[in-house]
């Protein structure tokens, strides 16, 4: 599933391609993707003449702005936008388009159907579900040391479970919490609870500076992901535990392990992350 960086590149990119274009109408042919409004119909009604005005992002979901309206959307696993001129054959994976009125299209594609979407009048988006109980941005001056140290105290959970929380931060999921703690020095299986102060403000700055990071480097491309102009990201390049099971660790060179921590498959490295 896409996670911050790679949703922000999307955000860059799309916010680049459609910002001033016209709605003229929309098509959607995978009904269940829509889930606000109750009716499609009123969904595809509400959009018409629409101008966008921006792309935004909350977390892993992309807020696109028209004139009245706030389209809250999220990639799931496999979800992509991309623009094509109105004549280009539609693949059948293809389940919503926007048609511009300049006879430009805005496609989301879905080979899996996962992909959500919601439509709030505009400005109402973050007081209901799925956006009003998401935590703070990794960037925003509500994440500080003070902050992260609170919430984990507070838990036995272990760290990674914590860190995978959206209620918790937003953005963060299995790829950066993996390379954040190993860049703290931190085992993911710790309970957050047992975290010291002084890797407290390490593992911080490690999820500031790691998303950083990736955002630059436009994210990574693991499995399908690209951005909204078919560019794929490259982070992966960069990456130090993740994906690298039974590979040297490119600190100390012992093999990169991997467990089940959180639920979830989680890569560490079992010298540098005692």
């Amino acid at each position: 599933m896409p996670e911050l960086p790679e949703v922000e590149t999307v955000r860059r990119t799309l916010a680049e391609l459609v910002t001033g274009k016209r709605i003229k109408s929309v098509s959607v042919f995978w009904p269940k993707m829509v889930k606000l409004p109750d009716e499609v119909e009123e969904f595809k009604v509400s959009l018409q003449g629409e101008t966008i005005q921006g792309v935004d992002r909350r977390g892993k979901f992309l807020v696109l702005q028209t004139d009245h309206f706030s389209l809250v959307s999220h990639l799931r696993m496999e979800g992509r936008y991309g623009v094509f001129p109105g004549e280009e054959p539609v693949d059948k994976h293809t389940h919503v388009i926007f048609h511009f009125e300049d006879g430009s299209e805005l496609r989301y594609k879905d080979v899996r159907k996962f992909g959500t979407m919601h439509l709030f009048p505009k400005g109402e988006e973050g007081l209901s579900l799925p956006l009003s109980q998401l935590g703070p941005e990794p960037f925003s001056p509500g994440f500080t040391v003070g902050y992260l140290s609170g919430k984990l105290a507070k838990t036995e959970r272990a760290v990674k479970a914590v860190l995978l929380d959206q209620t918790v931060l937003v953005g963060l999921g299995n790829i950066y919490v993996d390379e954040a703690l190993f860049r703290s020095g931190i085992h993911p299986a710790r309970k957050a609870k047992s975290i010291k102060k002084a890797e407290l403000i390490k593992l911080h700055k490690e999820i500031v500076d790691t998303l950083s990071e990736a955002v630059e480097q436009g994210g990574s491309t693991i499995r399908s992901y690209v951005n909204s102009q078919g560019q794929i990201g490259m982070f992966q390049q960069q990456l130090f535990v993740y994906g690298r099971k039974g590979e040297g660790c490119r600190t100390c060179g012992k093999p990169i392990e991997k467990n089940v921590t959180a639920g979830r498959g989680t890569h560490f490295c079992p010298n540098c992350q005692k």
